[in-house]
């Protein structure tokens, strides 16, 4: 066993603890406001960790851990996520009266079974360390106890995930009673003489990996846990939950049931296109942000499981791409939220009228971020979704792109609303001008310019990306 490569983890783990005893020790409320900054400079050291386990291919704990290109990328793409989350939280748990020690660690320990998820490769592991990420998730959304929509949200969250985690498990006992194995590898090779057992083992699967990622149908619980969740971890939700669920959705259907790809890939395709297409035309009628984001987010979940219908190094690699682009767009588009809504007290599409008067830099940088999601050059939206798109077109998955090309430009009619709103509407009566400040603007800014430079200067992250995708698919 090389414990060398759990490392990254050991730190994360070490890091929630610290932040723990630290609020204990803090007396003073004002100083807690400094734990966020610590948990998100603390995040360096495990980042460069996880650097330093790049290039290797290695796997271990008996088979049940591997760390290759894959599992890095995705770790650092989870650890960028939170550090992110954290500077756009301080403002707002300052404001909504949120335990900060609680709230911060309550994130490491999501981001700790996020990174678990990218490297397990054995069904133990994996339905464990899904476990380690969920729990969390369910108590962050709630974590406004006085707020009726957010306890509303986490116990919607908490039950449906419960529900979908039982269908995963009842799926994986069903692949080792076809395989009687539980490694991933393992299972490609035994599960192709499995019959109608495995047929049902792998829609069970689905179904639970189905609601990680907002797949329709399994979808029903997004729209009220992004809108009734504190709005920092309604953005943590929508990128590292995300990314964590495609991360092991690719490892498993590429790696475990490989051999039954002719089985499973028709049936991906369709819930792709129904997903994507559910996502953008619900997004249609959202008068709220974070409802519409919520929507959203199902839409972009469709394009990005057009990559699990034909895995292979280039798709998974355009998928990478496409999720680090999403990552930084939609982190970045849910900081100007969060300073809008911290200044105007309200989600609404209305209240954004003027802010183009109001607030010219926070009006720019959101509407940039929000021309990345529809997927307009020169931002990375642009660009990952192009690769993402020809990747999946050059597997013969023509129909598909065509469907995901067609909702893109349905995507652009809501997207654009609200930028109308803050630049063509007339300003809200009697409102002042709209600030951000600190660590958020600091966050607003930096995940503007890196969705601008990730866009600009594709080449290295697709690099990246490919190197990682022919990891797993060798």
């Amino acid at each position: 066993m090389n414990f060398t490569l759990i490392v990254p983890e050991a730190l994360v783990l070490i890091l929630a603890c610290v932040i723990v005893l630290a609020d204990l020790w803090i007396t003073r409320e004002e100083s807690k406001v400094r734990l966020g900054y610590a948990a998100a400079a603390g995040l360096l050291l495990p980042m460069a960790a996880t650097v330093t386990l790049a290039g290797r291919n290695e796997v271990s704990f008996f088979g049940t851990y591997v760390v290759d290109g894959h599992a890095v990328f995705f770790k650092l793409l989870f650890l960028l996520a939170a550090a992110l989350t954290f500077l756009i939280s301080a403002e707002y748990v300052r404001r909504r009266a949120i335990a900060p020690g609680e709230y911060y660690a309550t994130i490491l320990f999501a981001t700790l079974g996020f990174m678990l998820m990218a490297s397990a490769r054995e069904l133990i592991t994996i339905y464990i360390s899904l476990e380690m990420a969920s729990i969390p998730l369910y108590l962050l959304v709630a974590m406004m106890k006085s707020d009726l929509r957010s306890t509303e949200g986490g116990l919607k969250y908490l039950l449906l995930g419960a529900l979908s985690s039982a269908c995963l498990l009842y799926g994986m006992v069903l692949l080792y009673a076809a395989t009687g194995t539980t490694i991933l590898p393992d299972i490609s090779r035994q599960i192709g003489a499995s019959g109608a057992l495995g047929i049902i083992a792998i829609v069970l699967v689905l179904a639970g990996l189905g609601f990680k990622i907002a797949a329709v149908p399994f979808h029903m619980w997004v729209p009220d846990v992004y809108q009734g969740a504190p709005t920092p971890t309604t953005a943590f939700l929508s990128v590292g939950s995300k990314a964590a669920g495609f991360a092991l959705a690719l490892r498993f259907f590429g790696q475990g049931l490989g051999s039954m790809q002719l089985t499973w890939e028709p049936l991906l395709a369709v819930l792709a296109a129904l997903t994507m297409t559910v996502g953008n035309v619900a997004a249609l009628r959202q008068t709220n942000l974070k409802r519409l984001l919520g929507y959203s987010s199902i839409g972009q979940a469709g394009y990005a499981m057009m990559a699990l219908a034909v895995p292979s190094a280039e798709v998974a690699s355009g998928l990478m791409y496409f999720m680090l682009a999403y990552t930084l767009t939609n982190m970045g588009a849910f900081a100007g939220i969060i300073a809008i809504g911290n200044q105007v007290g309200s989600d609404e599409v209305d209240d954004y009228r003027g802010l183009g008067q109001r607030a010219p830099l926070l009006a720019l940088l959101t509407t940039l971020c929000f021309l990345s999601l529809v997927g307009m050059p020169p931002m990375a939206g642009f660009f990952s979704k192009v690769y993402l798109f020809l990747t999946v077109f050059q597997q013969g998955l023509v129909w598909v792109v065509l469907v995901a090309v067609f909702n893109t430009a349905i995507s652009a009619y809501y997207y654009i609303k609200v930028i109308r709103a803050m630049y063509f509407a007339a300003p809200v009566a009697e409102a002042g001008p709209v600030q951000s400040t600190g660590s958020l603007r600091f966050a607003l800014v930096a995940a503007t310019t890196a969705t601008v430079l990730v866009g600009l200067f594709a080449y290295p992250f697709i690099q990246a990306a490919t190197v990682a995708g022919r990891s797993l698919f060798p």
